[in-house]
C-alpha cells in the first residue's frame, strides 16, 4: 500500500477487480474533507478535527498538504482512528493534535505508526493555562473567574480539553501550528508567516469583539449542554453551568437537572444552550422544566454537513455564538 500512496510500482490496470471495488468502496468512505491521500512535492500535515484543520489549511496555503481525520458531523470525543489514518500519518511530516486529554487515543495511535515514519508529533494547545475541574461526573460543573482553578484535596481532577472554543486560546494554537510548519518546511518560511499574520489578524480581531460585546451585557451566567466552554468563560468574564460534563455523554442525575431548573429560574436565566453534534435532549427537557427557550451555542468541534455546505467557518460559527450570547445576557 506504500506505493500506491506515492504513485509507483502499481499498474491499476494488473489490479485484480477485487481490489478496484474495496478501494472504490473504502477511499471515498474516509468522509468529505477528512481522510484523503498523501501528495508528493508537499508537507502533509494530518490534523485531528476542525479547529486545527482550519488553521493549519489557513497558514499552509499552497504550500501544505492538510489531512484531516475527523470525517464532517461526528462528534470528536467518542471517535477513534482506523487502520487507513495510521498509514496515511505513517507517511506525512507532521501530525497536529489538540492534547489536553481531548484525543485520548493519540498515545497508542503513535505507537502504531510504521517504523520508518518521520512525522512530527505537536501538541498544539502547548502554553495555553490549562483549566482543570473536579471528577467527570456529569453534575453541574462550574466555571468562570472564580472556578476555574483546579481543585485541590483528593478530588479526581480532569483537564478542560476545550481550549480552541476561546480567541485568545486559539491565537496561541495558531502560533504554534505556524512554527511547526516553519520547522518542518523551512523553504516556506515566508509563505507561512505571511498567511499566519493574516489569521493572527482576524483572531485578534474576534477578541476584541468578544471582549468589548460580552464585558457590557448585565448577566453573566449561562447554561450549557456539556462543559465546553470553561475557556471562553474564563476569558471574557462569564461563568458557565453545564447539564452534562467535559464528556457530552456523561449522564446527569434526574436531581441535577431539578436542581439546574431552579436556578434557571432563581436567576431569570432565559436560554438554555445546545449544541448541533450533540443531542439536545436533556436541553430541552431542561428548558422545559424551567420554562424557557433554547439557543445554540457551538463549541465549533466540527462541522455538520449543513454548516460544511454553507461555507461555514471558525470565525462565522464563533460570530453565531456571539450574537445568541448577547440574546442570553441581555
Amino acid at each position: 500500500m506504500k506505493q500506491l500512496f506515492k504513485g509507483k510500482g502499481w499498474k491499476y490496470g494488473a489490479l485484480p477487480v477485487l481490489l478496484l471495488l474495496l478501494l472504490v468502496l473504502v477511499l471515498p468512505g474516509c468522509g468529505a474533507g477528512s481522510r484523503s491521500a498523501i501528495v508528493e512535492g508537499k508537507v502533509n500535515v494530518v490534523t485531528t478535527f476542525y479547529p486545527i484543520y482550519e488553521f493549519a489549511k489557513e497558514i499552509g496555503g499552497d504550500d501544505a498538504h492538510i489531512i484531516n481525520l475527523l470525517p464532517t458531523g461526528v462528534e470528536p470525543h467518542d471517535w477513534t482512528p482506523r487502520s487507513q489514518d495510521i498509514a496515511n500519518t505513517s507517511k506525512a511530516q507532521l501530525f497536529l493534535y489538540n492534547g489536553a486529554g481531548l484525543e485520548g487515543w493519540v498515545p497508542n495511535f503513535l505507537k502504531g505508526l510504521s517504523g520508518d515514519s518521520w512525522v512530527q508529533a505537536v501538541e498544539v494547545s502547548r502554553g495555553i493555562e490549562l483549566i482543570t475541574s473536579g471528577e467527570d461526573d456529569g453534575h453541574d460543573h462550574e466555571s468562570g473567574e472564580a472556578e476555574d482553578a483546579a481543585h485541590t484535596g483528593t478530588d479526581t481532577l480532569h483537564t478542560d480539553p476545550h481550549t480552541w472554543v476561546s480567541p485568545k486560546s486559539a491565537l496561541i494554537m495558531a502560533a504554534n501550528i505556524k512554527d511547526s510548519l516553519i520547522k518542518a518546511d523551512p523553504a516556506h518560511r515566508g509563505g507561512y508567516e505571511q498567511r499566519y499574520q493574516v489569521l493572527e489578524s482576524k483572531l485578534k480581531a474576534l477578541d476584541a469583539e468578544f471582549a468589548s460585546t460580552l464585558s457590557g451585557l448585565p448577566k453573566k451566567e449561562i447554561v450549557v449542554s456539556h462543559q465546553a466552554f470553561g475557556y471562553l468563560c474564563r476569558d471574557y468574564g462569564l461563568t458557565q453551568h453545564a447539564i452534562m460534563g467535559l464528556s457530552p455523554d456523561a449522564e446527569p442525575r434526574a436531581q441535577d437537572l431539578v436542581k439546574l431548573a431552579k436556578k434557571v429560574k432563581a436567576e431569570k436565566i432565559r436560554y438554555i444552550f445546545f449544541e448541533e453534534l450533540v443531542s439536545d435532549r436533556l436541553a430541552k427537557t431542561l428548558a422545559g422544566e424551567a420554562g424557557v427557550k433554547t439557543l445554540v451555542l457551538n463549541p465549533v468541534e466540527g462541522l455538520t454537513d449543513k454548516q460544511k455546505k454553507n461555507g461555514d467557518t471558525y470565525f462565522t460559527l464563533m460570530s453565531s455564538n456571539l450574537q445568541n450570547l448577547v440574546l442570553a445576557l441581555q
